[in-house]
């Protein structure tokens, strides 16, 4: 039986590909838990497919599943494509441009395994070490997410999500944008999880730029678009999100 599953979206990152299955080899190399990764290449026009062939191989082939979707389907519908896929008794994702060190989900899963598995509980990243800007921005977010829903969620985009496999059934209507992170920590308070909030350190993104809200522009957009599903949440009630 896999312990954890831990599920990586990836779109156009051939550039950091090469440094994320080294980071994961060290990672199974130094852990005796029984893990899987599973890498969903989102529809990527890059070398990533071919990177991800020819750098999984030998003894650490067993501990990947890759999925390749031939046209992108949005953040949240490769991320639940790979969770829905996953067989672990855990489940987590992350990302791969390596911001967040996949070895904070081991460090998280040690902790706290026992209770995300008999006391409904979700673990999630809060990110330290953010520029000023970054941090006014997520607090902006949590502000309104307070204001509309009553509930106190910090860093709501932030990686990475845990939660056990029983969790599943509450994201089959899940959205397959950036309201992903959203929704899951919404319905995990509806149904009566806790949320655990871990701290990780935020790394720099060495190659290629972020695909939700990396530059100003993308921030703007991205609350924009938090803000109109909040709003479309409250009208319908977030309660209806699990039904």
């Amino acid at each position: 039986m896999i312990n954890l599953s831990i599920v990586i979206p990836c779109y156009n990152e051939g550039r950091n590909i090469p440094r994320l299955i080294n980071r994961i080899n060290r990672i199974i190399d130094r852990c005796k838990i029984n893990l899987q990764f599973i890498i969903v290449n989102n529809g990527s026009s890059d070398n990533t497919n071919a990177l991800l062939t020819n750098l999984i191989k030998n003894k650490y082939k067993k501990f990947y599943k890759i999925i390749f979707i031939k046209k992108n389907i949005g953040y949240g519908g490769g991320i639940l494509k790979g969770i829905f896929f996953s067989t672990g008794k855990i489940v987590a994702w992350t990302h791969a441009d390596l911001q967040t060190d996949p070895y904070d989900i081991i460090k998280a899963y040690k902790k706290y395994f026992k209770k995300i598995l008999n006391d409904k509980m979700i673990v999630k990243g809060l990110r330290e070490n953010r520029k000023i800007f970054d941090k006014i921005f997520t607090h902006f977010m949590s502000f309104i997410c307070y204001v509309i829903f009553k509930l106190r969620i910090k860093d709501i985009n932030a990686q990475p999500k845990i939660f056990s496999r029983s969790f599943l059934k509450l994201l089959k209507k899940a959205p397959k944008d950036f309201s992903l992170d959203l929704f899951l920590l919404l319905v995990a308070l509806n149904n009566n999880y806790t949320i655990s909030n871990y701290p990780v350190i935020l790394q720099n993104r060495i190659y290629g730029n972020a695909k939700g809200g990396g530059s100003f522009i993308g921030k703007f957009r991205l609350s924009i678009k938090t803000l109109a599903y909040m709003i479309k949440l409250k009208k319908y009630g977030y309660s209806n999100t699990q039904n």
